[in-house]
């Protein structure tokens, strides 16, 4: 997806980018695949914002950097590029200052290993990254790229704070669902833990300790998860056929 550089293009006049942010907020909070609202925010990228023409987002993931979204391939390139390099403005938007911005990668550039090849590769010819916070914390970063040479005005810089600040909230959201799922999961663990230690106790006429250590030894050595032999046990006793009086 291409976009044009005038400025005028992008004046809301006509409410568009109001309708795209509420139709970006609409797919955060009604859907339950956030790799899908990661991937409308960058493709929304070059529509909201002057010079841009391609865009992707960074996330930390269990200590390591990963893309979970592209605008297209060329995005995806320099992803790929930046994570190979362990270089550029996308991951010192991370680390580092909370935006990076080289408008022309043609005069200079402070990570020229990574704007050599980007220009050898691709048609990008301006690079920014921009923080992404999630309860203070240092989360990953929304990635833009034009195709022009100093296409990225101070325009541009606003408008982006205001799409990273959306992006911002979306991943919040995705961390919270997040949590909450593991929490009910845990929650439901433990449930059923608490009623297999429960069955083991009254059948065998022992403490809570020993009946805890039946599942554990159980699972060790059926090689199976504690949770998956309390759930089977449980389960099993559900099943059973009750006395009727």
């Amino acid at each position: 997806m291409s976009s044009s550089h005038d400025e005028s293009e992008y004046i809301d006049s006509s409410g568009q980018a109001g309708q795209m942010f509420g139709e970006l907020a609409r797919l955060v909070y009604a859907s339950e695949n956030f790799a899908e609202v990661y991937q409308a925010i960058c493709a929304a990228a070059p529509n909201l914002i002057v010079g841009c023409d391609h865009a992707s987002m960074l996330l930390r993931r269990g200590g390591q950097v990963v893309p979970v979204g592209a605008s297209d391939q060329t995005a995806c390139r320099i992803d790929e590029l930046e994570l190979e390099l362990g270089d550029g403005p996308c991951l010192d938007a991370i680390d580092a200052e909370p935006a990076h911005l080289d408008a022309n990668l043609l005069d200079g550039c402070p990570w020229p290993a990574l704007a050599a090849r980007v220009v050898d590769e691709t048609p990008v010819r301006g690079m920014a990254g921009f923080r992404l916070i999630v309860d203070h914390a240092k989360v990953g970063a929304l990635n833009l790229f034009s195709d022009t040479p100093d296409a990225f005005t101070p325009t541009s810089m606003e408008q982006a704070a205001a799409l990273t600040a959306f992006a911002s909230v979306a991943v919040t959201s995705d961390a919270k669902r997040q949590e909450a799922a593991t929490l009910m999961g845990g929650l439901q663990s433990n449930r059923e833990i608490g009623m297999a230690v429960g069955l083991l106790m009254a059948f065998h006429k022992i403490n809570k300790e020993q009946a805890f250590d039946i599942l554990r030894r159980t699972s060790q050595d059926m090689n199976i998860k504690l949770i998956e032999v309390a759930r089977q046990l449980v389960q099993h006793e559900d099943q059973r056929p009750r006395k009727t009086v």
